[in-house]
């Protein structure tokens, strides 16, 4: 998306705990992929890790969110941008 900012302005904190999330997140998946290569494993029990995967992905979606709230919401009305913000984030709130 072509927003009215620029850059995954993150402080080094949360850039680093979302990293850290996202390698184990895709440690997980690795999992899950080997899981339904298995065929004696339980359907519910590949359920489970999917839905804990999703589970993950939504922290880090919420980490960034919350970095993206302070760093371009608070400060859009001074930068005259607020109506690029509020159509950015409705567009965001569709997928959620």
């Amino acid at each position: 998306m072509n927003g009215c900012c620029s850059g995954l302005r993150l402080n080094p904190e949360v850039r680093e705990e979302a990293r850290r999330r996202l390698l184990s997140i895709r440690g997980h998946v690795e999992g899950i992929l080997r899981m339904l290569e298995d065929e004696t494993v339980y359907c519910v029990d590949a359920l489970k890790q999917i839905k804990a995967v999703q589970g993950a992905l939504d922290k880090v979606g919420a980490l960034v969110l919350r970095s993206h709230l302070r760093e371009h919401v608070v400060t859009a009305s001074e930068r005259g941008d607020a109506e690029g913000i509020v159509e950015e984030m409705m567009e965001i709130l569709k997928y959620r």
